[in-house]
């Protein structure tokens, strides 16, 4: 199969989630035998190669062209008033736009390509997948992670919203990352018949604790002032209200009546940060919460995971939740936000004979704080619940299922024209 895939961030630009999840199935499909050509964004200097083969994968990176100068006169009053900015909204445009004629006119139409169908992950892509679609008569596969609505909470962009439901309906197969994820789309107007939904993975031999030493966990904790009988609670993600940080901090107070030497340590950007420092000022927690505020390489972050005694996520919204595979495959139990939509709810077992962790109301942090403890003041159950999660990763949630799962899908959407032409 040749696969066309419009992704926003891709390595060596990485932002979120979706950078992580994008590097890790493309490489997936080529060792399943398929060939996979990545459209994705430059940086703001057009430093980055334009076209590149990089492990099998061809990726080119249109540069970027400035025209929010001329936006204002032809864009919505909604996305006028934006805090991320008309220069942001150009980029994403212009992105899409350059990436679309690339791909239609150089490569197929000037270079002979042929490609089986068009992939677009989000809306930040899916104006190219629409265009490639019309264009060249290609299925398009739309895959969404999460939607506008949830990610601020009832506040965002119509504007953003509208490009998403057009990619709904023009796709040919939406594919989403969890069943909450799949009844909000629905909810939202996509049609439910195109919807099918495709677990995130995580690689069980990267994320294990076998991989860090007893000096690397020492060395973490210490750089934080935890000594090796600190209980420590870990949260890596981005200082934004759906993450639930401020509820996890509130927490605290009640976890440390049952666990006098626990310790939170936070990792992460966002523009909570000063809210978030406030805040353990004014509740007297400087020695109990700990920052880091950096988006820290894959190493460190799986070295965090080693050093952690449990893992808290007391998200909002979740259609996801990507760090919680790894907390789990680094055999850690884990807290998650079950309220609204969560994909978390999903993946994280919280009874019987596989329990790895405990669903909690992220509205309430007395909620919040019974989860940590529940999970962390047996030592034995603590363990159990750690070998239980990396199991269930590796029963359920590995990269290659990922990626078996997501072909599958697409396969779905060529078998039809297989079949035609065949018996033409």
């Amino acid at each position: 199969m040749k696969i066309a895939v419009m992704v926003y961030e891709y390595p060596p630009k990485i932002v979120g989630g979706l950078g992580t999840y994008a590097a890790e199935i493309t490489r997936k499909f080529v060792l399943l035998g398929h060939d996979v050509t990545v459209f994705t964004m430059n940086d703001d200097q057009g430093s980055l190669p334009t076209r590149e083969l990089l492990r099998g994968i061809e990726i080119h990176r249109p540069v970027h062209i400035d025209v929010s100068d001329s936006l204002p006169d032809v864009l919505a009053e909604d996305v006028k008033k934006w805090g991320r900015g008309i220069q942001f909204f150009s980029k994403i445009l212009m992105y899409n736009y350059l990436s679309a004629a690339k791909m239609i006119n150089e490569l197929v139409r000037g270079e002979d390509f042929k490609f089986d169908l068009v992939v677009a992950h989000d809306w930040l892509s899916v104006i190219a997948g629409i265009t490639i679609k019309k264009e060249l008569g290609i299925p398009l596969a739309f895959h969404v992670h999460s939607n506008e609505r949830g990610r601020t909470l009832g506040n965002g962009s119509s504007v953003v919203s509208s490009i998403e439901n057009r990619g709904g309906q023009m796709a040919d197969r939406v594919i989403t990352v969890s069943y909450a994820m799949q009844d909000e789309l629905i909810q939202a107007g996509f049609p439910a018949e195109n919807i099918r939904v495709c677990y995130n993975g995580v690689d069980p031999k990267k994320y294990s604790p076998d991989q860090v030493s007893k000096e690397r966990i020492r060395e973490i904790k210490s750089k934080y002032g935890l000594g090796d009988d600190d209980m420590m609670i870990l949260f890596v993600g981005r200082l934004v209200w759906i993450k639930g940080v401020d509820k996890l901090i509130r927490a605290m107070p009640q976890v440390l009546q049952k666990i006098p030497n626990a310790k939170l340590v936070v990792v992460g950007l966002g523009d909570m940060r000063d809210y978030l420092e406030g805040l353990v000022r004014n509740l007297k927690l400087d020695d109990v919460v700990k920052f880091r505020f950096e988006f820290i390489p894959e190493e460190e972050r799986i070295a965090h995971y080693a050093a952690c005694d449990v893992a808290a996520y007391p998200s909002l919204y979740e259609p996801f939740g990507i760090v919680t595979l790894e907390a789990m495959s680094m055999e850690k139990p884990v807290v998650v936000g079950a309220a609204g939509t969560s994909g978390m709810r999903e993946i994280v077992s919280i009874s019987g004979p596989d329990q790895c962790g405990f669903h909690i109301n992220p509205n309430d942090p007395s909620d919040i704080a019974w989860g940590i403890v529940s999970a962390i003041e047996d030592p034995e159950k603590r363990i159990q619940f750690g070998r239980n999660g990396r199991n269930r990763v590796i029963e359920l949630f590995s990269w290659d299922a990922a990626a078996k799962s997501t072909i599958d899908r697409y396969t779905e959407l060529l078998t039809p024209k297989k079949t035609h032409d065949s018996s033409a």
